[in-house]
């Protein structure tokens, strides 16, 4: 059996012993979005979370408050937007390698 510190063991609600592993650390980012014209909370609440790890990997979520007052957390999709296609190789035009949105095949830059 594997010895840990006292530091990383934890009681479970049944009682039994469990380790907590670090996976990993770093910095967050948490964000509202709010109506523009009068600064209320937009779509019940909804707040974005993004977490920046040390090693520079980005993971970013969505939270959304339910009616049961606990926080629902979605992760957010990754976006696959022509636009952002050769920003910085200056203006040119593009072919998607994915589908668009219906009647877009191409995309200026």
């Amino acid at each position: 059996m594997t010895t840990f510190p006292d530091e990383v063991l934890t009681r479970t609600t049944k009682g039994e012993i469990e380790v907590r592993s670090l996976i990993d650390r770093g910095r967050y980012v948490r964000y509202s979005y709010l109506h523009p014209e009068t600064g209320e909370p937009m779509e019940g609440g909804k707040m974005k979370l993004v977490l920046f790890s040390e090693s520079g990997k980005t993971e970013e979520y969505f939270v959304i408050p339910t009616k049961s007052r606990r926080d629902l957390l979605i992760p957010a999709a990754k976006k696959r937007d022509a636009e952002n296609l050769g920003r910085d190789e200056g203006r040119r035009r593009v072919t998607a390698p994915w589908p668009l949105s219906p009647g877009r095949s191409r995309v200026d830059l």
